[in-house]
């Protein structure tokens, strides 16, 4: 009996050692492969939380036939966290903003007081330049100051041309240096369709947009500043110690349910625009219209293309990051096991009617070694609908797990032989 005791510990320690020395690895094609519907499992896309730069990159366009038979010389309807396309109609067109321009300059306001650039009570002055502006303003007088947070106001809320060239002025110096960075800060979106020339909007050869360009302008500007909404949703207010009257440009923040913003716009020669953001629920929409013949028939339309949007459409979370996938096995690891769970927030926009079915696919590495770092990916799950990938996320590990060396080895074989002498 006790020579058999010395045997076994002497086998176990010489399986310890074997298996140090001749550590495996995973190997990419064996994989674990579930394949299940909806309704208990985990719908993705990877993209919900990204920064791509050029949203049209991770999106499905549909009815680019105008099936809604909408008035208006271009539009477009996306969801607004992942830039997903749910409507299309000359969304590449190139046409005047008119001040749906404002959207860019508040986007790098934003970015400025983000930055610490400015702040929103630093006092801004109004030059000789801000105060000839035409079109809607406030009459700013020349030298007179509001605060940066006074300005926002009157340009989310008044549209004001004064407001919005003056800001330009106390960031970049100049007006033409600010909308240089308006330029930049485009073609770093992937805005190919855009061309500024002013920062207010008034009509100017060359200054030129889409309503795909402006879907992407607004969906950066809500995603990354939600705070913007504080502005963009007054309906009235007031300034100069209720001198000044404001009454938003924005008709639909009064009459439509879960409108958020964002910005008007009309000139003689761009006609009557808008882009427009609500949210019901979980799901958030854009919709921009472009060259309506009426500022009615703006309003209309935009109404049209939201009530679709949120008619047809749905957004379905399955999960959050960090959420448990699944637990599995690990080799040659301090550790035996660690726990996979989404590298993202998880969730997509579908259908309504086609919510169930849609499947999914989860590959796991099956021979997993250690070390192994918190975050590595393991694995990828995937969602179909209608035979098309229509997203994917990272399957990652939890936490680490260091590789079993000799002096954890040793400890593990030394407490074997222990316990076998007791027994």
């Amino acid at each position: 009996m006790h020579f058999s005791k010395i045997f076994t510990s002497f086998l176990i320690t010489f399986l310890l050692i074997f298996s140090i020395s001749y550590p495996c690895f995973a190997i990419d094609d064996s994989s674990y492969i579930w394949s299940t519907s909806t309704d208990d499992s985990i719908l993705v896309n990877s993209d919900a939380n990204s920064e791509s730069p050029n949203a049209e990159n991770n999106t499905t366009v549909t009815n680019e036939n105008n099936s809604l038979n909408l008035e208006c010389g271009s539009a477009i309807l996306i969801e607004q966290k992942t830039g997903q396309i749910l409507y299309s109609h000359n969304i590449h067109e190139q046409l005047r903003p008119a001040s749906v321009t404002k959207v860019m300059s508040i986007l790098l306001i934003m970015e400025a007081i983000s930055n610490q650039k400015i702040s929103l009570t630093d006092s801004v002055p109004c030059s000789e330049n801000a105060a000839s502006m035409g079109g809607s303003q406030i009459w700013l007088d020349p030298r007179e100051t509001l605060s940066v947070d006074d300005m926002l106001k009157a340009i989310c809320v008044n549209s004001a041309n004064d407001c919005v060239v003056a800001m330009s002025e106390f960031i970049a110096g100049s007006e033409e240096a600010f909308v240089q960075m308006m330029n930049d800060k485009a073609k770093e979106l992937g805005m190919n369709d855009t061309c500024f020339k002013n920062c207010h909007g008034l009509d100017e050869d060359g200054h030129v947009t889409s309503s795909y360009d402006i879907s992407v302008m607004s969906k950066e500007l809500l995603n990354k500043y939600p705070e913007v909404t504080k502005y963009t949703t007054i309906w009235m207010d007031s300034l100069r110690d209720g001198k000044s009257q404001l009454s938003n440009t924005n008709k639909l923040i009064k009459n439509y349910k879960g409108a958020t913003g964002l910005k008007t716009g009309s000139t003689s020669l761009a006609l009557y625009n808008l882009s427009a953001s609500a949210t019901r629920d979980d799901l958030s929409l854009i919709a921009v219209i472009m060259k309506a013949p009426s500022t009615k028939v703006r309003f209309a339309e935009a109404q049209k293309l939201l009530d679709y949007g949120f008619g047809k459409f749905a957004f379905k979370s399955f999960g959050n990051k960090g959420d448990l996938i699944k637990t599995i096995t690990v080799s040659k690891g301090v550790k035996s096991q660690v726990d996979v769970v989404l590298e993202n927030n998880s969730g997509a926009i579908i259908e309504k009617n086609k919510s169930s079915q849609v499947t999914q696919s989860i590959n796991l590495c099956d021979n997993i070694s250690a070390p192994i770092s918190a975050g590595q990916k393991l694995g990828e799950a995937t969602f179909s609908l209608d035979g098309s990938v229509i997203a994917s996320v990272n399957l990652v590990a939890k936490s680490e797990v260091p590789k079993l060396n000799l002096f954890t080895m040793s400890k593990r074989v030394v407490y074997s032989w222990v316990n076998l002498l007791r027994s």
